[in-house]
C-alpha cells in the first residue's frame, strides 16, 4: 500500500496540480507567445559563440559576475532601459531573476508579513493576487479607467487607511499595457501617482513586463524614471518579448532593497545558460526582434477583436488593448465566466475566468481574459466562434440574430 502523504502535508497548501495532458486546441490562457517568432537560429548562434568564449565559467555559481546575475546582460539592460524607459542606472542597480514571478516573490519576501496591506489595481495580474492572498495580506483594489488607476480613488483609499492607522507596504501597478485591461497610464498620471506615494510615504512596485510590446512602439517614461527619491521598485522580463520558458526577468531598485532581496534569494542563482545566451543575443538582435513581434501580435489582436465583434456583437464589451497578448472582455451579468470556463474547457477552448484576475473575485464573475499570443490567426477565429456557440448554449448569450448568421 502506498504511503499516505496527506498525513504529513503542512496546513493551507494550495490545491494539488493536475497532470499535464497537453494544450487545448484553442488555447486562450496564460502568457504564451507566438512560437514562430522565437528567434531559434539566433539563439543557436549566440549559444555557440558565448559557450566557446565563456563556457568554463559555468563551473561557478555566479559565472564570475557576482550574485546579481550575468554582467554583460545587466550592462545591456542598463543601456536598453535608459533608451526606452528613461531610467538612468548601471548594471549594479539590476538583479536578474527567474522571471517576473520571482521578482514578485522577492519583493513580497522582504516587505510583507501576514496582516499587512497592499493596494493593487482593481483588475490585476493573477500571479500577484494569488501571492498576496497566500501570504494573508489585506488586498485593496483601486478602481481603473482607460488610463489605469484612478488617482482620485487611490487618494480616497489612502486617506481612509490613514484614518484607520494603516500604511500600505506598497502600491502595485502594471502601468504600461496593464494586465488584464491592456491600457497605458499617461505620464501626467504617473506623476500624480508618485505625488500620492510621497504624500503617504509608500513605495511603488512597477511591473513593466509588457511595456516593450505596445503596438505603435511608443510608451511613456517609466514611473521609476520620474522618481526622485528611490521609492519605485521596477521589474521586467524577457518572458513576453522573447520566450516564457527562458524564465529570465530583472529587478531595478536601490541597493538598500536589492541587498535584502539577495539575502533571501536562496536558489544559488537564476538559470545561467539562459542569461549567457541573452547577453550575447540582445545587443545585436533584441530591438529588431520586438519590432517584428509587435507586428505579429497586432495582426493576431485584430483577428480576435474582429471575431469577437462578429460573434458576440454588443453582448460583449471588449477593451481594445494598446499592446501585449490579451484582451479583457466584459459579458452581461447573466454570464458566469467560471461556468463558461468549465464548459468551454470540456470542448477544447481554454479561457481565463475574470474572477481570477481581479482584487475582489465577485467583481470579475462576468469577465474573462483571452490571450491571443500563441494560437494562429485561424485558431483564434475558430476558437472564438466555438466559444460564442458554447456561451449561447449555456447562457443564451449572444442571441442568435442580426450579428451572427449560421
Amino acid at each position: 500500500m502506498a504511503f499516505d502523504y496527506s498525513t504529513v502535508f503542512r496546513p493551507n497548501l494550495p490545491p494539488a496540480a493536475k497532470r499535464w495532458s497537453g494544450f487545448p486546441k484553442y488555447n486562450f490562457v496564460g502568457g504564451h507567445n507566438d512560437g514562430a517568432a522565437v528567434p531559434v537560429q539566433d539563439f543557436i548562434d549566440a549559444a555557440a559563440v558565448v559557450l566557446n568564449r565563456e563556457g568554463s565559467t559555468l563551473a561557478t555559481y555566479s559565472l564570475e559576475s557576482g550574485s546579481q546575475g550575468y554582467l554583460p546582460l545587466r550592462e545591456y539592460l542598463a543601456g536598453f532601459l535608459d533608451k526606452t524607459t528613461g531610467m538612468v542606472q548601471t548594471a549594479e542597480d539590476i538583479l536578474l531573476v527567474s522571471g517576473s514571478l520571482q521578482a514578485l516573490d522577492l519583493v513580497n519576501d522582504v516587505l510583507l508579513a501576514e496582516g499587512d496591506t497592499v493596494v493593487i489595481e482593481e483588475a490585476a495580474y493573477q500571479g500577484a493576487v494569488q501571492r498576496l492572498n497566500r501570504l494573508g495580506v489585506n488586498v485593496i483594489g483601486a478602481p481603473l479607467d482607460d488610463g489605469g488607476i484612478r488617482m482620485d480613488a487611490l487618494n480616497n483609499i489612502l486617506n481612509d487607511l490613514k484614518k484607520d492607522g494603516v500604511k500600505p507596504k506598497y502600491l502595485y501597478a502594471v502601468p504600461t499595457v496593464q494586465n488584464p485591461t491592456g491600457t497605458v497610464m499617461p505620464e501626467e498620471r504617473r506623476l500624480e501617482f508618485l505625488k500620492l506615494a510621497r504624500e503617504f510615504d509608500v513605495p511603488i512596485f512597477e511591473d513593466d513586463c509588457y511595456a516593450d510590446l505596445t503596438f505603435d512602439g511608443t510608451r511613456p517614461r517609466a514611473i521609476r524614471a520620474l522618481d526622485e527619491d528611490g521609492r519605485v521598485i521596477f521589474c521586467g522580463t524577457f518572458s513576453k518579448t522573447i520566450a516564457p520558458a527562458l524564465r529570465v526577468g530583472y529587478i531595478v531598485a536601490e541597493w538598500d532593497i536589492l541587498s535584502r532581496m539577495l539575502a533571501v534569494k536562496r536558489d544559488g542563482g537564476s538559470g545561467a545558460l539562459e542569461q549567457m545566451v541573452l547577453g550575447e543575443y540582445c545587443p545585436d538582435h533584441f530591438e529588431d526582434h520586438i519590432v517584428k513581434l509587435r507586428g505579429v501580435l497586432k495582426q493576431k489582436c485584430n483577428a480576435m477583436l474582429e471575431t469577437l465583434a462578429a460573434e458576440f456583437g454588443t453582448a460583449a464589451e471588449v477593451e481594445t488593448p494598446t499592446g501585449g497578448i490579451f484582451v479583457w472582455v466584459t459579458m452581461p451579468d447573466s454570464v458566469d465566466t467560471m461556468k463558461l470556463f468549465e464548459a468551454a474547457s470540456a470542448e477544447g477552448v481554454a479561457i481565463n475566468p475574470g474572477s481570477e484576475w481581479v482584487a475582489d473575485p465577485a467583481t470579475g464573475t462576468h469577465k474573462m481574459r483571452l490571450c491571443f499570443g500563441n494560437p494562429t490567426v485561424d485558431e483564434i477565429r475558430e476558437g472564438v466562434i466555438k466559444l460564442a456557440e458554447i456561451c449561447h448554449r449555456e447562457f443564451g448569450v449572444p442571441e442568435r440574430g442580426s450579428n451572427i448568421e449560421r
